[in-house]
């Protein structure tokens, strides 16, 4: 087995079959099949993500993809451009599944140690994303900006009685601020 014909199986089979699939890729994952023939096909899995979730009608289907391609994205070896999958992830913040939002969250999450280790290590050099200071704020900044638009987009007057994030219903709203959180945490002065 390996995760290209688990993918195969996610997007081309029935509902159950998929989603069997889907929760599988997490078991296959950490199993203890060695060998590096076990993960080939993520980096190709990972960047065709956007092409291949286009392409796909079903909501069920679109739901164990997404969940699936969480699972594995933090292997996608993209060190210099650990960017590449914000514009689709930011859609997928959009979604009404609520489980592909929070699929969506745990991927950008997963991106802002990285981009921020020079803020929260000053003095360690370039950091885990193997960009530099400068690229890595831009970034930042970029990601920032567009969450923040979200944010605007889904704001609801309703939401000023909430006073944590987790009090928030869920919906997109919710999903950008607790990314907004982790970011402003990851970029707060050290005490």
């Amino acid at each position: 087995m390996t995760f290209t014909e688990l993918f195969t199986t996610i997007l081309t089979a029935d509902k159950d079959t998929s989603r069997a699939a889907a929760r599988t890729v997490r078991k296959f994952l950490y199993s203890s099949q060695s060998g590096r023939e076990k993960y080939d096909g993520i980096k190709g899995i990972i960047n065709d993500a956007p092409n291949a979730y286009t392409k796909i009608s079903k909501d069920w289907c679109r739901e164990n993809f997404v969940i699936a391609v969480s699972v594995i994205y933090y292997l996608h070896g993209h060190e210099y451009q650990p960017d590449f999958l914000f514009p689709w992830l930011l859609e997928l913040l959009r979604d009404k599944n609520g489980y592909i939002r929070h699929a969506a969250v745990r991927m950008i999450q997963h991106e802002l140690g990285p981009l921020t280790y020079h803020i929260r290590f000053p003095g360690k050099g370039r950091g885990l994303s193997g960009l530099s200071r400068e690229d890595a704020n831009e970034k930042l900044c970029l990601l920032e900006a567009a969450l923040e638009r979200l944010a605007a987009e889904f704001w609801n007057p309703a939401y000023k009685k909430c006073k944590y994030i987790q009090d928030l219903p869920s919906g997109t709203y919710k999903s950008v601020q607790l990314i907004l959180s982790l970011l402003d945490e990851y970029c707060s002065e050290a005490p």
